[in-house]
This record gives structure tokens, C-alpha cells and sequence, in this order.
């Protein structure tokens, strides 16, 4: 017998980098379950518009996933507005796309800031108002490369290699407690970040709404490892058990070297978006004045 879908009617959820994106889907598919919803954005003007195009009382709020104070902030407001919190999902991200050796120190430091330390402080933030109101759901999202790699792409899978290893520490470390977690591993999706970057030979690229469903589904049930497409879970796993030169092979037949041949000028629109945000960006900690500063937070893949 199937075990049955809890609802989500009602239920209060806070979703970062929700202005677009699998954000803003996952926030749409949501309310059509009567949810209510929270979306934060570093981009303000942004998340408040589309707060206000998913209607259903969806509030959208600043945020910026890097700083303990605004993301306390956010929480508090989503609380004091909508309820007690329970579910909170960490969406927020940025990918450049690049050689290693080209990346910019400053960037890489910033990569880890958003994708691995503001998960990190929406984890412990989040935790901590499931275990006062005894209940709660913690969804991070990662990426299929938090499980395996890419070139062009290093320090991006180090931090959702990252993620994944977080999730699962803090699923083992509440084993006890009534608080769910799931951790999701998407393909490359069909948004902005992803741009100019080829889908895996013999799969179609997920649209953002298709990631949304998965994350909605997770909620209803419970289910900790989500992949979109799903059938990645036998491939990812199947593949664990292989030697590593066919491993090494099936990537390649897949297309997992893809990145490398990312078509910049595709990927025009995002890069600039993140160069616009450079110069208001406020790192977390003290940088020399002569390093140019990376983007904030985006939807993530």
C-alpha cells in the first residue's frame, strides 16, 4: 500500500533565492498545494515582484544568504508574518563556468561563501526553530556533480560535493528528532545559470517545475536522496561500483566534459547579471580592497 502524501495546505515554508529559477517553482508549486510562502533574494525589487505574481499571500523578502544577520532576519519576519516555520529550503547558489587555473581568488571565495557557508548558516538557523517548535524539514539543494565532477566546474562541485556531505552529517546527527531532511541532486536545469551549457548525451535538460514537483513530493513523504531525473539514482550508484577508468569512461559517454565546451556568449545574460552585482556585494569577511568582488546568490542547479 502507498503510504499516504502529507498535505502541505498550511504549512509554513521559506524558500532562498527564490526570486527565479527552481526557486521561484518550487515557491509556485508550493501555493498550489496551500502552502504558505516565504521567497528571499539578495535582488529585492526582484523577489518582491514575484511574491506578488505568485500571490496566494506569498511574502518576498532581502535576503542575503552570506550573513547571519539578514538571514536571521529573514527567518524572524517569515515567522512573525506567516506562522511557526516548517520547512526551510536552501536553494541559493552561483556557478561560474571556467578553467581552475583562471578563477579568480576572489570568486572561489565567494562560491564557498554562498553555495557551501550560506547552506551551512540556513542549516544551523533553520535547526534551530524545528527543534523548539519539535518539528520541521530541512531541504538542501545540491547538484548529480555533489556526486560526482565536472571540469571547468572545481570549486562549484567542491561545494555541493560539500552540501551532500552536510546533509547527510546532519540526518545521522537528528536521527532522534522528528526533523526531516532530504538532500537534491539535479542534472544541469533549464535556467539562467545553466545557460549555454549542453545537457548530458541521452537526457533531456529538467525544467525548473520538474525540480519543483520532486521537491514538493520529498515534503509530502519524507524521502531524504531526491535526483531529477530520477533514474540518475541507479546510474550515480551503478557507477560507484565500477573501477575508476570506467567510470571515467561512462562520464565521457554521457557528456560530463559538457561544461568545457560552454558557449559564453549563450551565457552572456547571467555572467553580466553577476558582474552587475560585484560592485554592491558585501563580503562576509574582510577582503583586500584590490579583488574584484563575485556575484551573490542565484537559483542554483
Amino acid at each position: 500500500m502507498a503510504k499516504a502524501l502529507r498535505s502541505l495546505a498550511g504549512q509554513v515554508v521559506a524558500i532562498t533565492g527564490g526570486g527565479r529559477g527552481i526557486g521561484q517553482a518550487t515557491a509556485a508549486a508550493l501555493v498550489a498545494r496551500g502552502a504558505r510562502v516565504a521567497i528571499g533574494d539578495i535582488d529585492a525589487g526582484l523577489v518582491q515582484q514575484t511574491a506578488a505574481e505568485l500571490g496566494s499571500g506569498t511574502i518576498g523578502l532581502a535576503l542575503d544568504v552570506t550573513s547571519r544577520e539578514s538571514f536571521a532576519s529573514f527567518i524572524d519576519e517569515v515567522e512573525t508574518r506567516l506562522g511557526p516555520l516548517d520547512g526551510l529550503i536552501n536553494n541559493a547558489g552561483i556557478m561560474p563556468v571556467g578553467p581552475f587555473l583562471e578563477e579568480a581568488d576572489a570568486t572561489a571565495r565567494r562560491l564557498v561563501d554562498i553555495n557551501l557557508h550560506g547552506v551551512i548558516l540556513g542549516s544551523k538557523l533553520g535547526l534551530e526553530r524545528f527543534a523548539a517548535h519539535g518539528r520541521g524539514h530541512l531541504v538542501n539543494i545540491a547538484s548529480i556533480v555533489g556526486k560526482s565532477a565536472s571540469p571547468h566546474l572545481a570549486t562549484y562541485v567542491a561545494t555541493k560535493h560539500a552540501v551532500v556531505g552536510l546533509t547527510e552529517a546532519l540526518r545521522l546527527e537528528f536521527a532522534d528528532s522528528s526533523i526531516d531532511f532530504t538532500v537534491v541532486m539535479p542534472v544541469g536545469v533549464n535556467t539562467e545559470l545553466y545557460s549555454g551549457i549542453q545537457p548530458l548525451r541521452g537526457m533531456k535538460t529538467p525544467e525548473p517545475e520538474e525540480v519543483a514537483e520532486a521537491i514538493v513530493e520529498a515534503l509530502q513523504t519524507g524521502r531524504y536522496e531526491v535526483y531529477v531525473p530520477k533514474r540518475m539514482n541507479a546510474i550515480i550508484r551503478s557507477a560507484a561500483l565500477l573501477p575508476r577508468p570506467a567510470m571515467d569512461f561512462i562520464g565521457k559517454a554521457l557528456g560530463g566534459d559538457t561544461v568545457t565546451r560552454a558557449d559564453h556568449a549563450v551565457r552572456a545574460a547571467y555572467e553580466q547579471r553577476i558582474a552587475r552585482t560585484m560592485a554592491d556585494a558585501q563580503p562576509s569577511d574582510p577582503k583586500p580592497a584590490a579583488e574584484p568582488e563575485p556575484a551573490r546568490e542565484a537559483e542554483t542547479v
